[in-house]
């Protein structure tokens, strides 16, 4: 049912536009992509934006393959991370709580929080988040000067009418603010509980656009693939519409080659948290980096393959087939 909601959620209108720019760039037929593009998604399972991500208008037939269209992932991820042990990932507070030994950070419900209390959390921290119970993609997070609360009140009631939880904010590590200093820039790092031996899938840093306050692949980011044995960036950055980028467009901080700090910590962490759950085997953790080390900000039960696909420059079906095939091992031992 998720593939339809998907499908059918799409924003046609600015789908078709952008079609119409591709078919003009690559000298192609608008009605003959438009005809290809609901072929593909009959045929591999992908969406109207998957279309132009993965540019499927110039993958031939073996390469279309390899790619995870949602459609594959809403069977995958039944498999392998169950809607019905959902909750302790969705639900952001409860994560925080559940996984607080990683986390490391202060956080507040005000729904379940006295407003005296909340107001102690407003004024220890200058600055803090402020997030929905729930959200996807970065939506409706903000970053908050507690100067900005006239009436701590009336900002009280309102966070617990719109689910609003608040968080302390992360100060990321000296090389990444570098980097770009608008946002806290994270890794999207994949592993995979694999009978209790963990597993590293994929690992990609996300960074900021140097405008939005986050890094969120949705918001305006741009992500570059690590190599998971040394922690270095693999190639330039490339951002949701596919521009690449050699350095960042504010800082000018080159990508390819840029070591993330502290990588064999964060391989040591994800993999030990990656073990908390036997139910929910595959997780995508977003990691930031402090001067102190890293911490996890939270973890995605279903992970999006855009991003991996994407930075990866190819489709990585392979990932799926192996997570599937040790399965399949485990059962029969």
């Amino acid at each position: 049912m998720a593939f339809y909601s998907y499908i059918f959620s799409a924003n046609y209108k600015g789908f078709k536009e952008k079609l119409k720019v591709v078919a003009k760039e690559n000298n192609k037929s608008y009605l003959g992509l438009l005809f290809d593009t609901y072929y593909s998604i009959l045929r591999y399972g992908i969406g109207l934006t998957d279309y132009l991500n993965y540019e499927f208008y110039i993958r031939n037939k073996d390469e279309r393959k390899e790619y995870a269209g949602i459609k594959m992932q809403d069977k995958f991820y039944e498999i392998v991370s169950p809607s019905q042990y959902k909750k302790r990932y969705t639900i952001k507070p409860d994560f925080l709580a559940d996984f607080k030994k990683y986390t490391k950070r202060d956080f507040i419900v005000p729904e379940k929080s006295s407003l005296e209390d909340v107001k102690k959390f407003i004024k220890k921290h200058e600055y803090f988040m402020s997030k929905p119970y729930d959200g996807l993609g970065g939506q409706e997070v903000k970053k908050v000067h507690n100067t900005d609360i006239k009436d701590i009140e009336a900002y009280y009631n309102e966070c617990k009418e719109n689910r609003i939880f608040l968080e302390e904010v992360v100060k990321q590590c000296k090389e990444l603010n570098k980097m770009c200093d608008t946002s806290c820039n994270t890794i999207r790092i994949m592993t995979f509980n694999n009978n209790g031996k963990p597993e590293i899938l994929w690992a990609g840093l996300r960074v900021g656009n140097g405008v939005n306050a986050i890094d969120n692949f949705h918001a305006g980011g741009m992500a570059s693939e690590i190599d998971l044995e040394t922690g270095k960036l693999m190639r330039p950055a490339l951002d949701k519409a596919l521009k690449a980028y050699e350095k960042h467009p504010k800082s000018g901080v080159k990508f390819e080659g840029f070591q993330v700090p502290y990588w064999d910590e964060v391989k040591k962490m994800v993999k030990e948290a990656s073990l908390e759950s036997d139910k929910i085997l595959v997780v995508g953790w977003d990691v930031a980096i402090t001067d102190e080390g890293p911490l996890i900000i939270e973890g995605n039960r279903r992970p999006g393959m855009d991003i991996v696909q994407v930075a990866s420059r190819r489709g990585r079906m392979d990932i799926f087939r192996h997570v599937l095939s040790e399965i399949e091992k485990n059962k029969n031992n």
